[in-house]
C-alpha cells in the first residue's frame, strides 16, 4: 500500500513538473518569444503614425506603458504621443513608462547617494540631473544611429523598387519586396508601410505615417516625389532612379563633410575629457591635493562654473561642426 501511494505521488509530481515547465514555456513564448516581440514592434511602429484610422490611434494609446495606472497618467500629459514617437524612432523595445521609471531611479540615486556620503545637496542635485538625463540621451543616440543606418539603406531600397517596377510589379508589391529582402531598420519600416496599405489605409496616409516614423530628409524627398507623381503622372521607375541618384550624391557629400569636420570633433572630445583626465591623474599621484576644491565653498563654485562653461563650449563646438546638406 505504501509503495502504491509513493508511486502515485511520484507520478503526480512528475506530471505537475512537466505541466509547469510547459506552462512557463508557453507563457514565455506568448509574451517574450520572437513572434511576440516581432508583433509588438510592428504594432508600436504602426502606432507611431498619425494619419491612419481610429484603430491606429487606439493602438498608439495602448503602447505607452505596461501599467494601466501609468497609462492613464501618461494620457493626461500634453504632447505625450510626440515623445512616444521619438522612442519608437529609436528602435528600442521600451515604452514611455519604462523611460520615465529609469529617469526617476537614476535621478533619485544621483541626489540621495551624494547626500548620504556628505557631499552636499547642491552636488547631489547636479549629479541627479546628469544621471536622470542618461536614459533620454541614450534614446536620442539610438535614434540618431538608426536614422543614419536607414538613410544609408534608402538608395538600395529605391533601386530595388525601380527594378521591381521595370519587371512589371505593382507599386505595393515593390514595397513588399523591399520589406522582405532588405534588412532592418528599413525593412521593418517598409513592411509596416505595406501592411498599412494592405489593411486599407490610403497610400498618401501610409506614406505620411512613414515620414512621421522616420524623420529623414532623404525619405522626405522620396515621399514628396511619389505624392507628386501620383497627381501628375509620369514614369515612376525613372523617377525612382533619379531620386536614388540624388540621395547617393547627398550621402557622399555628407561623408566628405564628416571627414573634413573630424578634426573639430576630435578637438571637442579632447578638450571635454582633458580636465577630468587631469583631475584623475592628480588624485592618483597626490590624493589629498585637490580635496580643498570640493571641501571649500569657493572651490565648489569654481567647479560649477567650470562645468557650465564646458557644457556651453561643447554646445558651441557642436553647432560649428554641424553642417546641414
Amino acid at each position: 500500500m505504501f509503495d502504491s501511494l509513493f508511486l502515485f505521488f511520484a507520478v503526480a509530481v512528475f506530471i505537475a513538473v512537466v505541466l509547469g515547465i510547459e506552462g512557463l514555456f508557453m507563457w514565455w513564448n506568448t509574451t517574450r518569444g520572437p513572434e511576440a516581440r516581432r508583433m509588438a514592434r510592428r504594432l508600436r511602429a504602426a502606432s507611431a503614425g498619425g494619419h491612419g484610422t481610429e484603430q491606429l490611434s487606439i493602438l498608439k494609446q495602448r503602447m505607452l506603458s505596461r501599467s494601466d495606472t501609468m497609462q492613464r497618467l501618461l494620457l493626461a500629459l500634453p504632447h505625450v504621443q510626440t515623445v512616444d514617437r521619438i522612442i519608437v524612432q529609436s528602435g528600442l523595445s521600451v515604452t514611455l513608462g519604462d523611460v520615465i521609471l529609469l529617469t526617476l531611479l537614476f535621478g533619485s540615486a544621483g541626489v540621495f547617494v551624494p547626500m548620504y556620503l556628505g557631499r552636499g545637496l547642491l552636488f547631489g542635485i547636479l549629479l541627479g540631473c546628469i544621471l536622470a538625463a542618461l536614459p533620454t540621451l541614450y534614446i536620442f543616440r539610438a535614434r540618431t544611429k538608426r536614422m543614419q543606418r536607414l538613410e544609408n539603406q534608402l538608395p538600395d531600397a529605391i533601386d530595388l523598387m525601380g527594378r521591381a517596377m521595370r519587371a512589371g510589379h505593382a507599386f505595393p508589391n515593390a514595397l513588399k519586396m523591399v520589406g522582405e529582402e532588405m534588412s532592418d531598420p528599413i525593412g521593418s519600416e517598409f513592411r509596416t508601410l505595406f501592411d498599412e496599405i494592405n489593411y486599407g489605409v490610403r497610400l498618401e496616409d501610409a506614406l505620411l505615417n512613414l515620414l512621421e516614423r522616420v524623420p529623414s530628409t532623404d525619405l522626405q524627398y522620396f515621399v514628396v516625389a511619389l505624392l507628386i507623381q501620383r497627381e501628375t503622372g509620369g514614369n515612376l521607375a525613372e523617377l525612382l532612379d533619379n531620386i536614388s541618384a540624388i540621395v547617393r550624391a547627398r550621402i557622399k557629400l555628407m561623408g566628405e563633410i564628416r571627414t573634413l569636420s573630424a578634426e573639430g570633433r576630435l578637438s571637442a572630445w579632447i578638450l571635454s575629457l582633458l580636465p577630468f583626465a587631469t583631475a584623475l591623474m592628480i588624485n592618483i599621484v597626490n590624493p589629498g591635493f585637490m580635496t580643498v576644491l570640493w571641501n571649500d565653498p569657493a572651490g565648489l563654485k569654481l567647479i560649477y562654473f567650470a562645468l557650465f562653461m564646458m557644457a556651453f563650449g561643447i554646445w558651441w563646438m557642436s553647432r560649428i561642426i554641424k553642417i546641414r546638406v
